[in-house]
């Protein structure tokens, strides 16, 4: 493969900030640019230049739009990156919603920390803004699933459906007659709404995610938890509060929602989708039929309504959200942000989370130093806004909503590969 060098520049050690440099004779390449996540240290490791000179990249290959896989793109193209950037069409609409979105979060956070004081730094900084999010757009080519493409002279690309969520991809890159194939956030095999994900055969060496390699999730099925948390808040007449990430796990829940009005086994209960970016996403959702599995595909097609159960409003304006504090119950609200970091969601948490008769339904995975994981922890108390609200809800957990292969997906997927790669 001539002169091949890969050096891990984020998302080792930790699964946030992927960032894997491809240095193939001499041409470098960028396979995701992710911002970390999480923990304050983790997050302070953005600031940093990277282990590489971004004006020296020739492209950037993005594997789907999640954050930590593309949000450090604005700052790369900050630092001098011009070059040309790749991602699946899916992926590319995606990220035309979440970049310029956390930027208009950096700015908030940093106007913020002006007011109150509180950073190091005087005056406080966004990491980039909402107006440099978007120019960094123009930078991104969208590409169809399955053909190669020529990414610089010699090195051609190749997306491979992934699962995990919309556009998400595995990218086979081929020069010189050898290959290195990056997996990607591998998905589920269970999934309603994403294609089995897969892996293509021929790879000399293979970059494998391994976020869900330790361990095995408790539950293929959510569809019957769920029932029986709907209908038992139902019966109380409480208010589901559900936090759910916009991109994937709200359109999964309304779908399973969907699913269940439909099978009689639940009330069709006024459901609220309240997060601006989550409505737009479900847009995206409905119109990249060729990112389903073909059961979805074929409800989209035939004109089917498979992400809108029978009393669902969505919810963008300000006014539309505050009120939602009338809805009385039985009723459903979803919304963002899925960790309780930020967002419409704590407003919902203000005034449900002290009420016995409501459930906060906790949906993904909950980081540390996060509201999510405080409740996930059986804390009788959030902080908010510079209050303590008590916690007199039902908290409970369904873990089967993950879009993360486990240790037996990921292990399916290598026993099946065809060839096995020199290293892996």
């Amino acid at each position: 493969m001539g002169k091949l060098k890969i050096k891990f520049c984020g998302a080792n050690n930790t699964v946030t900030g992927s960032r894997h440099l491809v240095e193939i004779n001499g041409r470098k390449i960028l396979v995701d640019c992710g911002l970390y996540q999480g923990l304050k240290e983790l997050r302070q490791r953005n600031w940093d230049m990277p282990p590489f000179d971004p004006v020296e990249l020739d492209a950037v290959l993005l594997t789907h739009a999640h954050l930590d896989h593309t949000g450090y793109l604005p700052k790369l193209v900050r630092e001098g990156f011009t070059g040309k950037v790749f991602a699946q069409e899916a992926t590319r609409d995606l990220c035309k919603i979440l970049l310029p979105d956390s930027g208009h979060l950096q700015e908030e956070y940093a106007r913020y920390a002006n007011k109150k004081g509180f950073s190091k730094h005087s005056p406080a900084m966004p990491l980039y803004t909402e107006a440099e999010a978007k120019e960094s757009l123009k930078l991104i080519r969208g590409v169809p699933f399955e053909e190669p493409q020529q990414i610089i002279k010699g090195v051609k690309a190749t997306w491979y459906k992934a699962g995990h969520i919309l556009g998400a991809s595995s990218i086979m890159l081929e020069a010189e007659g050898g290959k290195i194939l990056f997996s990607g956030d591998i998905g589920r095999f269970t999934d309603d709404i994403m294609p089995k994900p897969m892996l293509p055969n021929g790879a000399d060496y293979l970059l494998m995610e391994s976020t869900y390699g330790n361990r095995e999730h408790k539950s293929d099925d959510p569809t019957a938890p769920l029932a029986e948390i709907v209908n038992k808040t139902a019966e109380r007449n409480g208010v589901l509060v559900i936090p759910a990430f916009a991109v994937g796990r709200t359109q999964i829940i309304l779908h399973t929602l969907k699913g269940l009005e439909d099978d009689g086994l639940i009330p069709r209960l006024p459901v609220a989708v309240n997060s601006p970016m989550a409505v737009d996403v479900t847009g995206l959702y409905r119109q990249h039929d060729e990112a389903h599995n073909l059961e979805m595909k074929y409800l989209l097609e035939t004109g089917q309504a498979p992400f809108s159960p029978a009393k669902v409003r969505f919810c963008k304006s300000v006014e539309e959200s505050k009120a939602l504090h009338n809805l009385r119950g039985p009723a459903i609200i979803i919304s963002a942000s899925g960790m309780l970091t930020g967002g419409r969601i704590l407003h919902h948490l203000v005034n449900r989370a002290g009420d016995p008769r409501n459930t906060i339904l906790l949906v993904g995975y909950q980081a540390e130093g996060t509201r999510g994981r405080s409740l996930l922890d059986g804390e009788n108390e959030l902080k908010i806004f510079g209050k303590y609200w008590p916690v007199r809800a039902d908290v409970t957990v369904i873990d089967g909503f993950s879009a993360h292969a486990d240790r037996r997906g990921l292990l399916t997927l290598l026993e099946n590969l065809g060839g096995k790669p020199k290293k892996t």
